[in-house]
């Protein structure tokens, strides 16, 4: 398993910039089949299905469908030279640079990619480039689901899109950066921010601080990575299950049959309550803290997760997600978990936040300066 910290921005917050660079062509014809057939699952004591075990969710398909992509079902040459394209390029990234190589251009590289992971590590990296191909393990297929390629993990609204953020959301996500503080769920990086987001610890984004995973692989929903650390572990009682997250150390606990703490009480990655429906897993999540804020969401918000054994080696993941004081309508979204051998290790991030005290000491420098030079 491939670990690093890379410099990155939000990977879906930049789908829409990312589809710009690639190939200006529709893509997919065909319309989704039915549901998901449900496959026998082995059980544990108490009778229901067994989802334990460790999972690898790395994929190149994207949350939202990105511009000039028409259909959730790509046709099998689509998916194809997409995948051969993607594979091709990892072959590249991991051949030895010469020693002799001329220098990058001025300013550092500034050409658009032309697959969703290669104009992500584009920016990720900035013009001066991040880590090498060594430390990423982003996927190279698109997911699959139901024997179909999918141009999104977004199923519903149909268009494959997150739908457009309320005017009064806008506002209220405007005033919470107003005050300094970068948005919760940014990036690692979060370069760019409101005057004053490197003031102080606590106004930095939290995957920069190590707290959670960025992209909300914690969840829920939990999501993609698109970088490394793709594992997700699932452990099983009669009571609670667990999810564990690789990226970071993010460790959802769900407590089944039961009912939702009191709305005087907010949690991290909120309150998940679980309960079996046949052969799928069903976890209600509500109580958010608005120190999450998953893509600009209020308290309000509401994820529904389905977990369905549908082979030996896969689990379909489904969640829809809803905030009336967010979005005008709620959207949903799925993807495949496919069982793995590799093992689970420890994400140190940042071991102390030692990097974190040199980026606010750097500000204060730069300020410094500033004053000098004015």
């Amino acid at each position: 398993m491939r670990h690093g910290l890379l410099t990155l921005v939000g990977p879906f917050a930049i789908a829409a910039a990312a589809a710009s660079s690639l190939t200006a062509r529709s893509l997919g014809a065909q319309a989704p089949r039915t549901p998901t057939k449900v496959s026998p699952a082995p059980r544990v004591v108490d009778g229901h299905p067994d989802l334990q075990g460790t999972y690898d969710v790395a994929t190149m398909t994207p949350v939202e469908r990105l511009p000039g992509v028409e259909r959730l079902v790509l046709t099998k040459e689509e998916a194809a030279a997409l995948e051969q394209y993607e594979a091709q390029r990892q072959v590249k990234n991991d051949a030895p640079l010469s020693g002799d190589r001329s220098a990058p251009p001025v300013g550092g590289e500034t050409t658009t990619g032309k697959s969703y992971l290669e104009f992500l590590e584009r920016v990720g990296g900035g013009v001066v480039g991040g880590y090498n191909n060594f430390w990423l393990a982003g996927g190279t297929q698109l997911i699959t689901v139901d024997g179909q390629k999918r141009s999104s993990l977004v199923i519903d609204p149909p268009d494959g899109k997150v739908p457009p953020m309320k005017p009064e959301a806008r506002t209220r996500n405007a005033a919470f950066t107003a005050g300094g503080a970068v948005a919760p769920d940014a990036s690692e990086s979060a370069a760019a921010g409101p005057p004053g987001a490197f003031d102080a610890p606590e106004l930095r984004p939290l995957a920069e601080r190590c707290l959670l995973g960025f992209g909300s692989t914690s969840g829920p929903p939990t999501l993609p990575n698109y970088f490394y650390n793709n594992l997700k572990q699932i452990v099983q009682t009669r009571d609670t299950i667990l999810i564990l997250n690789e990226m970071v150390h993010d460790a959802r606990v769900i407590r089944m049959n039961a009912e939702h703490l009191p709305p005087t009480i907010r949690k991290w990655m909120g309150d998940s309550v679980g309960k079996w429906e046949g052969e799928t897993l069903v976890v209600d999540t509500t109580n958010f803290t608005s120190k999450t804020q998953f893509r600009g969401s209020s308290e309000s918000l509401h994820v529904v997760e389905r977990f369905t054994r549908t082979g030996p080696k896969t689990l379909l993941y489904r969640f829809t997600v809803e905030d009336p004081a967010t979005w005008d309508r709620s959207w949903t979204g799925e993807y495949p978990w496919n069982v793995t051998d590799e093992k689970l290790y420890e994400y140190a991030c940042h071991e102390g936040n030692y990097s974190l005290g040199g980026m606010l000491r750097g500000a204060r420098q730069k300020e410094t300066e500033e004053k000098i030079k004015n």
